[in-house]
């Protein structure tokens, strides 16, 4: 895959994850502190409380894509990006077309997913 391919999947990537992430923390935000929240029924408070945790295990997940974001900006700079960072073997085209922050090729990611 040439720079300017990866550089842009990686910047879109980028992009579409800081706006979820940024829109995950507004409503957080908005949503205030559930103790405050805990004025109306029971079932109202645990239903506040299930939204919260849902966005915080959002945005965590949002803060890991990001890191593995600034991992394959850091692999372009180096010229790695494109290999696997536990092998160096070349990660096929058509899988960072689909996952540009790939770190590993498919057969890799599947022994370490089986761990």
């Amino acid at each position: 895959m040439d720079n300017e391919r990866a550089r842009e999947l990686v910047a879109r990537e980028r992009r579409r994850v800081e706006s979820a992430l940024a829109g995950l923390r507004g409503e957080i935000r908005d949503e205030g502190s559930l103790g405050r929240q805990q004025t109306g029924e029971q079932e109202d408070a645990g239903s506040s409380l299930e939204t919260e945790a849902v966005s915080v295990a959002l945005a965590t997940e949002l803060a890991e894509q990001l890191a593995a974001i600034v991992r394959a900006e850091q692999r372009l700079m180096q010229g790695t990006y494109g290999r696997s960072i536990e092998s160096g073997l070349p990660i096929p085209d058509e899988r960072l077309e689909a996952e540009p922050l790939a770190e590993r090729t498919i057969e890799e990611q599947r022994r370490g997913d089986a761990r």
